[in-house]
């Protein structure tokens, strides 16, 4: 059944036959306002659904080395249940809209390839023939182990993400052991808010949005796969609710305010009353926002804007397709190296490359080559004797990116065939990470052209010209020195997340100083506009990624510095398209004006929202 939301936009009447919708509560309770974090916008009206799971008993003992045998035969029978059970929930992503499968899929398929030939089970094994403990014992040790090793190899969002997904199949992996049972959302009636201590993304991926209005839990943030899965879902969330849970009744009336992060429990007659026209405005601003997706990225005055979208998965293409994004501005290989014991060979990733460009019908796809830091768990590249096991203590100043490549010429001349292969089935670019020097532009050069000179021997069919070489900008050093680099690279793409990291000498990861991460401070912005300036010095094309291009009240202020090629999650680009569409290049460069001229933070984000009021500049 395709998905459908329950309420008819503007109006709140059930679509489906069903009951009307929930009146406030039994009125003998008051009304209880609780504020969150927003973790998925919309707003949702429903009666709560409480669930919670109970946890595994688990009794960690000895076995004897009589039992290693029949402990790993219980393995085993584990391993194959939890496959079982995401293989049949990974099946069920063809009810759901196409951008969520693109978001839900890649993370079952990542927990499947957990279960196969993976680190974490050898580790099992091991554990329980040199430990001699038991199967339950072994996977929680082991998980645990894991985990802990990424978190404190980076304290960022990536590795945070890789150590919930080692928790989580190493959950699923004990609760099969034991028996227990999981999380049920079976008892939910149409329309219901979903109200739990915390959600995992297994947990996430069963929800039907069908039936399930709306989600607010007392634990988790904006940052986790749970988040990202509620997002892909479109289900209005608020997360990390602190009391949410304390003196609550189920069947209860409550509202989910997903973008102010807000939860009210049992509202009053004006409150629902409002509630109600906010989930109305809610609905025509989405479809506004889907009807942009056919316009042109054009701006008032003429000046057309490439929209372009990142990708992280081939699975997510479709999810391109639909943000009316004119090609991939960013595809990050890294994909295909994750999760498996193997470098992947040069057919392999042709293969994997050629399905995206051809996918992509005749726009453009630039292919970010490997960019591996310490911070990212590649077992294949270790295993290989390509990278230290040992992870660097500093590893965003370590061996990564294009420093990594140059010193293990195969594994990048390997890549660069697979590249140049699929560049036959349509135009693609090549973009170099993590450069900081001439020399390793020229390095890289060199290599191409040997590359494509022993594939031209060989017959492999390459496109008449090559594709164009180009670096991303995002380390101080490197936007300093843009003019330089703009006279060996073909384009530059600016990655405005590491960029701030390295100009701000904060990792926004890290709670302590998350706060000092500033995409606005006036550093960051005057070095944008060097790596602009450089590039038009040879006249070479220069396009934006990261955070900042996905977010619409900088758009106005990036046009203004000269950029005109953003690419962001494929989710952005209608906002920004509707940016792009609701202003002039003028108004842009008189706003530029304005905040370049500012020392403070807070005085260029006064400037942006004045600006996002009216065309005061």
């Amino acid at each position: 059944m395709p998905w459908r939301p329950w309420w008819k936009p503007g109006s709140m009447s059930r679509t489906d036959g069903g009951p009307p919708p929930p009146q406030p509560g039994c009125g003998l309770l008051p009304e209880r306002r609780l504020f969150g974090i927003a973790a998925c916008a919309g707003v949702a009206i429903g009666p709560v659904f409480r669930t919670t799971e109970a946890p595994p008993q688990v009794t960690r003992h000895k076995i004897h080395a009589s039992d290693i045998q029949a402990e790993g035969a219980r393995l085993d029978a584990a391993v194959l249940r939890s496959r079982k059970q995401l293989m049949k929930l990974r099946s069920r992503l063809a009810v759901l809209p196409e951008e969520s499968q693109g978001e839900i899929a890649p993370l079952l398929d990542a927990y499947i390839q957990m279960l196969g030939p993976s680190r974490l089970l050898r580790g099992v094994r091991t554990r329980i023939e040199e430990r001699l403990v038991s199967a339950e014992t072994a996977v929680m040790e082991e998980a645990n182990a894991i985990a802990a090793t990424l978190t404190a190899a980076s304290d960022d969002t990536h590795a945070a993400r890789q150590a919930d997904e080692v928790r989580e199949i190493g959950r699923r992996l004990v609760r099969n052991l034991t028996r227990a049972p999981f999380r049920s959302f079976a008892g939910a009636v149409q329309g219901a808010v979903l109200i739990a201590e915390s959600l995992r993304p297994s947990d996430a991926a069963l929800i039907d949005p069908a039936r399930i209005a709306g989600v607010a839990t007392e634990e988790g943030g904006t940052d986790g796969h749970t988040a990202i899965l509620l997002r892909a879902l479109g289900i209005p969330s608020v997360l990390g609710v602190p009391g949410l849970l304390s003196g609550l009744h189920a069947g209860v009336t409550a509202v989910v305010d997903g973008v102010v992060g807000t939860v009210i429990l049992n509202p009053d007659n004006a409150s629902l009353s409002g509630a109600r026209r906010a989930v109305a405005s809610f609905a025509r601003d989405r479809q506004r926002l889907s009807r942009l997706r056919r316009l042109a990225s054009v701006t008032l005055d003429g000046e057309a804007v490439s929209l372009q979208a990142n990708l992280e998965l081939p699975i997510e293409l479709p999810m391109v397709a639909q943000s009316g994004a004119n090609g991939i501005g960013l595809l990050r290989s890294e994909f295909l190296f994750m999760n498996r014991d193997t470098v992947p060979t040069e057919d392999e990733q042709a293969r994997s490359y050629r399905n995206v460009v051809e996918t992509m019908s005749g726009d453009t796809v630039t292919i970010r080559v490997l960019d591996w830091g310490g911070e990212k768990e590649i077992e294949a590249l270790v295993t290989a004797g390509m990278v230290p096991e040992l992870i660097d203590s500093n590893p965003a100043l370590g061996l990564r990116g294009i420093r990594l490549l140059l010193r293990q010429p195969d594994l990048f001349e390997t890549q660069l065939a697979a590249i140049l292969r699929a560049a036959h089935a349509g135009p693609v670019r090549v973009l170099l990470p993590m450069v900081t020097n001439v020399a390793e532009i020229r390095a890289a050069k060199a290599i191409y052209r040997r590359v494509a000179d022993r594939l031209r021997e060989r017959g492999a069919a390459l496109p008449a010209t090559l594709p164009p070489l180009g670096i991303m900008v995002e380390t101080p050093g490197a936007a300093l020195c843009a003019d330089v680099l703009a006279a060996e690279a073909e384009f530059f793409a600016i990655g405005t997340n590491d960029l701030c990291m390295y100009a701000l000498a904060v990792d926004r990861g890290a709670m302590e100083v998350a706060e000092l991460y500033d995409p606005l401070h006036p550093g960051v912005l005057r070095l944008i506009r060097m790596t602009i300036t450089g590039a038009a010095s040879h006249r070479i094309p220069v396009s934006v990624c990261g955070e900042m291009a996905a977010n619409p009240d900088m758009t106005p202020l990036l046009l203004g510095l000269g950029l005109r090629s953003f690419s962001t999650n494929a989710s952005a680009v209608p906002r920004v398209k509707q940016a792009v569409r609701g202003t002039t290049i003028g108004d842009c460069e008189r706003l530029t004006s304005h905040v370049m001229q500012q020392s403070d933070s807070e005085q260029i984000r006064d400037a942006l929202k004045t600006f996002g009021h009216s065309s005061a500049y």
